[in-house]
């Protein structure tokens, strides 16, 4: 007998548009509609525990990294910025050349304790200055000029996790859109928690109880969709309770940054098999009265980072998780008339984690440009994501990013 119910999605638009409005979003099942199968096929990762786990940040909007990590020894970055250049006394110094900005006060206490690795000017041959298709080739790892449907993530679950299905996502998103760097071509269980999840913890059991109670044929698509999202209720559920039950030995920061992080190392305390966690840290898109916001988000990122560390080795977690952060591109090297800066290409990568082999790598930007003019990059991300495949993850990379990147020796 068939039974309807508003809170059941009957189509693939209700179901993305629940999915990303307050259902966690989870992609496994057996019975699969046609729009799902033509993408998706069947497997399932093994997301074993005690394996490393990989966290990554993204700094959504545009990280400026010349106000980040400031080249205070080059004369050109106070040329390039008379205003907005940070003096050298204001800097927590990495050396005779480099200073962290002076919101990023514990970074560089992680830094010091060689638990933090700055890789510099990262970023890919002719860049992209769109925030929604730079965002698109980082997370997808593709040449500028590709279009990929997958995600780099993805393509790991693809080609290095199998087995049996685990009960647990092999990864997990906080945040209000399933990010593209998990898009795979097979099957995996992913799940997406929205920030304020637990306000609807209470109505859980009422609604997996209505999607239970409801009956349709086996090959339909609606039986697809009640399959799945009893899935998605299911695991909702399950991490709530874990997230719900945790401790943590540290105060995080009452950021959105710091609750989601305190979040993740609930789930990782808990044993959860989850091989990738991703969270979200927007607002550097610093076109005007940049110094203020970015002092503020960086003081954020570095609080929250320094938090989940700290929280991480107090239960024993450290050597087991390594974290990433990432932006679509840097800022250009001069500043603008309004006080910010506007879209550039290159900026630092930050590793963070108790397995790094060294604080400081690549290559320093040279910042001998003209007004208006833009960085060239030294690293290229895929050299970042390939040494993190191999070293961290100890699988091939190339099949995963579509060819060979010299690696970046921040991973022993």
């Amino acid at each position: 007998m068939s039974t309807d119910s508003s809170s059941y999605p009957k189509t693939r638009r209700e179901f993305l548009k629940q999915s990303t409005c307050g259902l966690g979003f989870i992609a496994f099942s057996t019975v699969a509609p046609s729009f799902i199968t033509q993408s998706l096929r069947a497997g399932a990762p093994i997301a074993e525990k005690d394996r490393s786990i990989l966290v990554l940040i993204q700094l959504a909007g545009g990280n400026d990294g010349l106000n980040t990590v400031v080249p205070y020894a080059d004369d050109n970055y106070y040329r390039l910025r008379p205003k907005l250049g940070l003096k050298q006394k204001q800097l927590h110094k990495l050396n005779d050349q480099l200073g962290f900005h002076p919101a990023c006060g514990k970074m560089h206490g992680l830094f010091e304790d060689g638990k933090l690795g700055i890789i510099q000017n990262v970023g890919y041959p002719n860049p992209n200055r769109s925030h929604f298709r730079s965002m698109e080739i980082w997370e997808t790892a593709s040449d500028s000029n590709d279009y990929l449907t997958d995600g780099w993530v993805g393509r790991y679950f693809d080609n290095a996790c199998s087995g049996s299905p685990s009960p647990d996502p092999a990864g997990l998103n906080i945040g209000n859109e399933l990010p593209d760097a998990f898009l795979s071509n097979q099957e995996h269980n992913i799940f997406s928690l929205q920030g304020n999840q637990g306000r609807r913890n209470g109505n859980l059991n009422g609604l997996l109880s209505g999607v239970k109670g409801l009956s349709y044929k086996d090959d339909s698509n609606a039986n697809f969709l009640q399959h799945t999202l009893m899935d998605t209720l299911v695991t909702e559920r399950r991490v709530l309770e874990k997230i719900g039950n945790y401790r943590s030995m540290e105060e995080y920061p009452q950021t959105r940054l710091g609750n989601a992080l305190n979040k993740v190392a609930g789930l990782i305390a808990s044993g959860m098999e989850t091989r990738v966690y991703f969270v979200s840290h927007g607002g550097f898109d610093t076109h005007a009265n940049q110094a203020l916001r970015h002092k503020d988000l960086l003081t954020q990122l570095s609080d929250a980072m320094h938090a989940f560390q700290s929280d991480l080795e107090a239960h024993a977690l450290q050597d087991q998780v390594l974290t990433m952060t990432f932006s679509e591109f840097g800022r250009r090297p001069s500043e603008n008339a309004s006080g910010g800066t506007d879209h550039g290409t290159a900026a630092p990568q930050f590793v963070m984690g108790s397995q790094l082999n060294k604080s400081l790598l690549g290559q320093a930007p040279d910042l001998s440009v003209g007004i208006n003019k833009d960085l060239k990059h030294s690293t290229d991300f895929r050299s970042v994501y390939g040494t993190v495949l191999q070293r961290w993850f100890e699988t091939d990379p190339e099949p995963i990013l579509g060819g060979k990147f010299p690696p970046v020796d921040f991973l022993a």
